[in-house]
């Protein structure tokens, strides 16, 4: 067993709630600058003082910021994580990342699309693991559903945050249109809120769908709003293990998604469908087809809740992590000494 401690950027959200005891740090200030020295001197600080064993940070922020203060503070096992593909950072953050993950005894990636690109950037192939997200029980539970039933109408949701054009909710938008006029009796969902959805909403009003679209703002009850939908699409431009497609399969929902990053490692002809990124016409079609074929939408969701339970639980995943932390301690010939 391990005994945990939690380093927070910053300390806030909702998931705090749920930490219970851990031993918490917060980092506080600024990534940038003189201020990110000291916020990685302090941390470095903190990590000798509790004897830490193994460091791992698990994205972009948290690699440039752990890492080296964990190789300061001479922490044995320092594990670095490239929980997205990678395609959205600049030159320069690309770079910097790379070097931080060089230092690293370690780097996990969520999909083997990202273990790639990785290993393309020149990160060796033994410094490169794979461990994929995993869904609590919870998530594979029977829900009732949030919204209430309308008799004859579909449902297609959208879940994603609304903070950054490459999730393209402006083509599920158009798409929205293309299938509005083909099929009378669907409404669209957007879940998820953020600085684009004032923008988003001008873009329902000027394509005429105010009738059609709803959003539904930030919502906590995933499982619920999935409870409530006809088919899940995520038409954004880059994935690695999208936590949207996996929550869709474990609660049944058909999915459509991009051809993206890790998207092809989750979806395949028999649990959904994939298609071309940037590619209106085919999103459209694809979510026509499943509108209009009852028993395909039942069986590819059946499919889906299958193949979710069989590879992508929580208890596969941390079984992963424990068997890697256990395997690097013992490479560095570490016995439990220490926290």
């Amino acid at each position: 067993s391990f005994r945990i401690h939690l380093a927070c950027i910053q300390r806030r959200g909702a998931f705090l709630e749920s930490l219970g005891e851990l031993s918490q740090f917060s980092l506080g200030g600024s990534l940038y600058g003189i201020q990110s020295l000291r916020a990685r001197f302090r941390l470095g600080r903190y990590l000798s003082r509790y004897k830490i064993a193994i460091a791992h940070a698990f994205d972009f922020y948290t690699n440039l910021t752990l890492i080296p203060a964990a190789k300061m503070a001479r922490v044995p096992v320092v594990i670095g994580s490239q929980r997205q593909i990678g395609d959205l950072l600049t030159w320069a953050q690309s770079r910097v990342q790379t070097a931080a993950f060089r230092l690293c005894d370690r780097v996990v990636c969520n999909s083997r699309a990202a273990a790639d690109r990785l290993a393309n950037q020149g990160i060796p192939q033994q410094k490169l693991m794979v461990i994929r997200n995993g869904l609590a029980s919870a998530a594979f539970a029977e829900t009732t559903p949030a919204l209430p039933h309308k008799a004859g109408i579909l449902r297609v949701g959208m879940i994603a945050r609304m903070n950054h054009v490459s999730k393209n909710h402006r083509g599920f938008l158009r798409a929205a249109t293309r299938v509005s006029a083909k099929v009378p009796n669907v409404e669209f969902l957007l879940v998820g809120d953020g600085p684009l959805r004032p923008e988003l909403e001008r873009v329902v009003e000027n394509l005429g769908l105010v009738d059609r679209v709803h959003f539904l703002g930030n919502r906590r009850d995933i499982p619920a709003i999935l409870a409530s939908l006809d088919l899940s699409v995520l038409p954004s431009a880059s994935e690695s293990m999208s936590n949207v497609i996996l929550e869709s399969m474990a609660a049944g929902v058909p999915i459509i998604a991009n051809r993206v990053g890790g998207n092809p490692e989750l979806i395949t002809e028999r649990n959904g469908i994939l298609v071309p990124p940037d590619d209106d016409e085919a999103l459209s079609a694809a979510i026509e087809a499943l509108l209009c074929d009852k028993a395909l939408r039942v069986e590819l969701g059946q499919n889906a809740r299958q193949f979710a339970q069989a590879n992508f639980t929580l208890e596969q995943m941390r079984n992963g992590y424990e068997r890697l932390y256990a395997d690097l301690l013992e490479i560095k010939g570490w016995r439990r000494r220490r926290t």
